[in-house]
């Protein structure tokens, strides 16, 4: 809609966690060098975690994006699945293409695992939205984490997911597997000047040139309003230039920060808490029936 007027060529505050956008924080910064180490030294069970919206599953794909050929990886992006279908997932994933009786799931990723180690490959599964996971399908992770030749590990599994994945780990039935957890990171909301950045990287990685279009107001109330929450600060942004590109203006100052705003209780404490409750999908479509106006935005 704003593209053109702007000169971009996509638009820069979309909701998708796109790795071209990727922003290099202090904070995700942190997160990935303590992922890119614990994958170095072999150890089996790594752990991010994050609020709703502070960037988890970008840092995810850009992970992926960062592990070489000698990696083999395995993505579960929704693991709320049973035991069975949790260790179904990750037999396809791994491309079996023999037929898998339910007995011999274990059995049969641990020979793909021995497998991948005699041609010196590493495998690494990443579960994304880990606070999902049943109790039973942990279980199942932890099982996994056990196969091992006498000196190493034949997996490595980082487990990304929101606060509430600490409290499920507290269960007594699973507390082997939280004492496996040897490397762990949490993800924090972006400061003010890493917002200011945040929001210049996003333009400039759209293909922007020109001055500033944020003011020194409008990027402090963005601050205010979104508590340094990448999504959020996406959502507002995306709504103040709307308003800015509908009204003939080209910056966007403080004033239609405050309208992008008060049109979206997105940026309200309950909203957010809604958020919490859904998948990353499932969050956008909720906040499409929350903000009627904003439907057309998302779709």
């Amino acid at each position: 809609m704003y593209e053109q007027y702007y000169g971009l060529s996509e638009k820069p505050f979309s909701l998708t966690p796109d790795t071209e956008f990727y922003f290099q924080s202090m904070t995700h910064q942190q997160a990935l060098n303590v992922l890119m180490v614990a994958l170095d030294s072999g150890d089996g069970f790594i752990k991010l975690t994050g609020e709703v919206g502070t960037g988890k599953t970008l840092l995810c794909r850009k992970l992926l994006d960062e592990l070489d050929e000698h990696h083999k990886t395995i993505y579960i992006p929704n693991p709320h699945m049973s035991c069975d279908a949790l260790l179904k997932a990750v037999i396809d994933e791994m491309g079996l293409e023999q037929k898998v009786d339910r007995a011999d799931y274990l059995s049969s990723i641990n020979q793909q695992l021995i497998n991948n180690a005699r041609q010196n490959f590493k495998t690494v599964i990443l579960l994304d939205e880990a606070q999902s996971l049943p109790v039973e399908s942990l279980e199942a992770i932890r099982l996994l984490s056990n196969l091992e030749t006498g000196k190493k590990k034949l997996v490595q599994i980082i487990l990304f997911g929101q606060p509430e994945l600490d409290s499920k780990l507290d269960d007594k039935s699973i507390r082997q597997l939280k004492q496996r957890i040897v490397h762990a990171s949490q993800l924090q909301n972006l400061s003010l000047q890493a917002l200011k950045r945040y929001v210049e990287h996003r333009l400039d990685s759209a293909g922007y040139c020109g001055p500033a279009l944020f003011s020194d107001r409008a990027i402090r109330l963005l601050y205010k309003k979104s508590r340094g929450i990448p999504r959020l600060i996406n959502l507002l942004c995306n709504k103040a230039l709307m308003l800015a590109y509908s009204s003939g203006s080209f910056h966007v100052n403080d004033g239609l920060v405050k309208k992008a705003a008060r049109d979206s209780q997105q940026v309200s404490r309950g909203a957010l808490s809604k958020l919490k409750a859904v998948s990353q999908i499932g969050a956008v479509v909720a906040f499409a029936l929350l903000v009627p106006q904003w439907t057309q935005m998302l779709s």
